[in-house]
């Protein structure tokens, strides 16, 4: 029985149902209505508006420069388009390391404002006090371990995380901590497959992959690269489902050369 094709509203307590039956979940990201109406069509389980957002919609290098304000915003246009996924709003980098109370403030924001379902922040033991305060206020709080983008200035690199013994007993430490501090799920980033495999097994809550190997609950790609509209970022987990920069790049030459040609609009594209 697939528990994806017979829900009408997908919630945590879904995503729980699903690891508990072995069914994979499946997970992207989103920014506005358009696209996000899309995936909820086809039957996508998660939506995440990420902090990605910096990079993709608005040409940052980092995650770092996006607001709280710039990420309701962009929730706020995902959750009107969403009828049956579930919807989680990263809290972007400053707006809950400082103290558990400003952590608590930022997820209230992005609740009431976006009308989201739940929030995701990167972190491991050291956010812990911050996810029992959001998580005891009612908020259900995704983790984000292994490579977090908001800390690539202190990590240096996006090069694979815990490979080495030392790191990865870490993660497997920070993950049971987020799971005790009462995350519904956590997001794995850019780690060797087989710790992927130990931390899914090792948990109870649902643990989704990006670049963590098949052995997780589910998987999550950013949309850009899912669907081919960046370029230039090909990392070893990416695979590509469409090429629409060459699509969209040739759609527009045709577009103007109709133009210049005079050809377009023609005789049955006027009034």
């Amino acid at each position: 029985m697939s528990i994806h094709g017979d829900i009408k509203r997908i919630t945590t307590h879904t995503l729980q149902s699903m690891k508990q039956h072995g069914e994979k979940i499946s997970m992207l990201t989103a920014y506005d209505f358009s696209m996000a109406r899309i995936f909820d069509d086809a039957g996508i389980d998660v939506l995440l508006v990420g902090d990605s957002a910096s990079n993709v919609m608005a040409g940052h290098e980092t995650t770092l420069p996006i607001t709280l304000d710039h990420m309701i915003y962009h929730a706020q246009s995902v959750v009107r388009a969403c009828k049956r996924c579930l919807v989680i709003v990263d809290l972007p980098f400053g707006t809950y390391q400082g103290n558990s109370k400003e952590a608590l403030n930022s997820a209230i924001r992005v609740m009431k404002e976006a009308g989201a379902h739940g929030i995701k922040l990167e972190g491991g033991e050291e956010v812990c006090d911050s996810i029992k305060r959001i998580v005891g206020a009612g908020v259900p709080v995704m983790g984000h371990l292994g490579l977090t983008p908001q800390s690539i200035y202190k990590f240096g690199t996006y090069t694979v995380r815990a490979k080495e013994e030392e790191e990865a007993e870490m993660l497997l430490k920070n993950a049971k901590a987020l799971q005790e501090a009462g995350c519904f799920s956590l997001v794995l980033e850019k780690i060797p497959a087989a710790l992927g495999g130990l931390v899914a097994s090792q948990l109870k809550i649902p643990v989704i992959g990006i670049g963590a190997g098949g052995g997780v609950d589910g998987q999550v790609l950013v949309m850009h690269d899912m669907l081919g509209i960046t370029k230039n970022f090909s990392p070893r987990f990416l695979r590509r489902y469409l090429n629409l920069y060459e699509d969209i790049s040739a759609a527009t030459t045709r577009y103007i050369s109709d133009i210049k040609s005079k050809d377009f609009p023609n005789e049955k594209e006027q009034y």
